[in-house]
Protein backbone atom coordinates (compact mmCIF):
# COMPACT_ATOMS: atom_id res chain seq x y z
CA UNK A 1 0.00 0.00 0.00
CA UNK A 2 1.35 3.39 -0.99
CA UNK A 3 1.68 6.19 1.52
CA UNK A 4 -1.51 8.15 1.91
CA UNK A 5 0.36 11.42 1.33
CA UNK A 6 1.51 10.20 -2.11
CA UNK A 7 -2.04 9.30 -3.11
CA UNK A 8 -3.31 12.67 -1.85
CA UNK A 9 -0.55 14.48 -3.74
CA UNK A 10 -1.61 12.77 -6.95
CA UNK A 11 -5.24 13.77 -6.39
CA UNK A 12 -4.11 17.35 -5.79
CA UNK A 13 -2.22 17.28 -9.10
CA UNK A 14 -5.30 15.96 -10.92
CA UNK A 15 -7.39 18.85 -9.60
CA UNK A 16 -4.74 21.37 -10.60
CA UNK A 17 -4.48 19.92 -14.12
CA UNK A 18 -8.25 20.27 -14.54
CA UNK A 19 -8.19 23.81 -13.18
CA UNK A 20 -5.56 25.08 -15.64
CA UNK A 21 -6.51 22.88 -18.62
CA UNK A 22 -8.30 25.59 -20.62
CA UNK A 23 -5.63 28.21 -19.95
CA UNK A 24 -2.85 25.84 -21.05
CA UNK A 25 -4.76 24.93 -24.21
CA UNK A 26 -5.16 28.57 -25.23
CA UNK A 27 -1.49 29.39 -24.57
CA UNK A 28 -0.27 26.32 -26.45
CA UNK A 29 -2.43 27.22 -29.45
CA UNK A 30 -0.91 30.72 -29.53
CA UNK A 31 2.60 29.27 -29.36
CA UNK A 32 1.92 26.81 -32.22
CA UNK A 33 0.01 29.36 -34.34
CA UNK A 34 2.17 30.38 -37.31
CA UNK A 35 0.14 33.53 -37.96
CA UNK A 36 0.87 34.92 -34.46
CA UNK A 37 3.75 37.38 -34.15
CA UNK A 38 6.99 36.44 -32.43
CA UNK A 39 6.17 38.83 -29.58
CA UNK A 40 2.78 37.16 -29.01
CA UNK A 41 4.38 33.73 -29.03
CA UNK A 42 7.09 34.84 -26.60
CA UNK A 43 4.49 36.37 -24.29
CA UNK A 44 2.40 33.18 -24.39
CA UNK A 45 5.50 31.09 -23.67
CA UNK A 46 6.32 33.33 -20.70
CA UNK A 47 2.75 33.00 -19.32
CA UNK A 48 2.90 29.23 -19.80
CA UNK A 49 6.14 29.04 -17.81
CA UNK A 50 4.56 31.04 -14.97
CA UNK A 51 1.78 28.48 -14.47
CA UNK A 52 2.28 26.03 -11.58
CA UNK A 53 4.40 22.99 -12.40
CA UNK A 54 1.79 20.57 -11.13
CA UNK A 55 -0.75 21.96 -13.59
CA UNK A 56 1.05 20.11 -16.38
CA UNK A 57 -0.62 16.80 -17.31
CA UNK A 58 2.81 15.25 -17.90
CA UNK A 59 3.40 15.21 -14.15
CA UNK A 60 0.42 12.91 -13.51
CA UNK A 61 1.17 9.32 -12.59
CA UNK A 62 -1.22 6.39 -12.97
CA UNK A 63 -1.83 4.68 -9.64
CA UNK A 64 -3.65 1.52 -8.62
CA UNK A 65 -7.22 2.22 -7.54
CA UNK A 66 -6.98 -0.31 -4.71
CA UNK A 67 -3.47 0.10 -3.30
CA UNK A 68 -2.10 3.32 -4.79
CA UNK A 69 0.91 1.51 -6.25
CA UNK A 70 2.53 3.70 -8.95
CA UNK A 71 4.16 0.98 -11.04
CA UNK A 72 2.77 -1.97 -12.95
CA UNK A 73 -0.69 -0.46 -13.41
CA UNK A 74 -2.80 -1.70 -16.31
CA UNK A 75 -4.64 1.22 -17.93
CA UNK A 76 -7.55 -0.95 -19.02
CA UNK A 77 -8.37 -1.97 -15.45
CA UNK A 78 -6.75 0.83 -13.41
CA UNK A 79 -5.33 -1.80 -11.09
CA UNK A 80 -1.76 -2.91 -10.36
CA UNK A 81 -0.61 -6.23 -11.76
CA UNK A 82 -0.38 -7.94 -8.36
CA UNK A 83 -3.94 -7.04 -7.33
CA UNK A 84 -5.22 -7.81 -10.82
CA UNK A 85 -3.71 -11.27 -10.54
CA UNK A 86 -5.42 -11.84 -7.19
CA UNK A 87 -8.76 -10.72 -8.62
CA UNK A 88 -8.35 -12.95 -11.68
CA UNK A 89 -7.53 -15.98 -9.56
CA UNK A 90 -10.62 -15.31 -7.46
CA UNK A 91 -12.68 -15.14 -10.67
CA UNK A 92 -13.83 -11.56 -10.08
CA UNK A 93 -12.67 -10.22 -13.47
CA UNK A 94 -15.20 -11.20 -16.14
CA UNK A 95 -13.88 -12.81 -19.29
CA UNK A 96 -10.46 -13.73 -17.89
CA UNK A 97 -9.58 -17.19 -16.63
CA UNK A 98 -6.35 -18.81 -15.52
CA UNK A 99 -4.63 -20.66 -18.31
CA UNK A 100 -4.28 -24.42 -17.87
CA UNK A 101 -3.37 -27.10 -20.37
Amino acid sequence: MAKLCMIERELKRMKMVEKFKAKRLVLNEIIKDSSATKEQQAEARQKLQQLPRNSSPVRLRTRCALTGRPRGVYRKFGIARSKLRDLMLAGEVPGITKASW
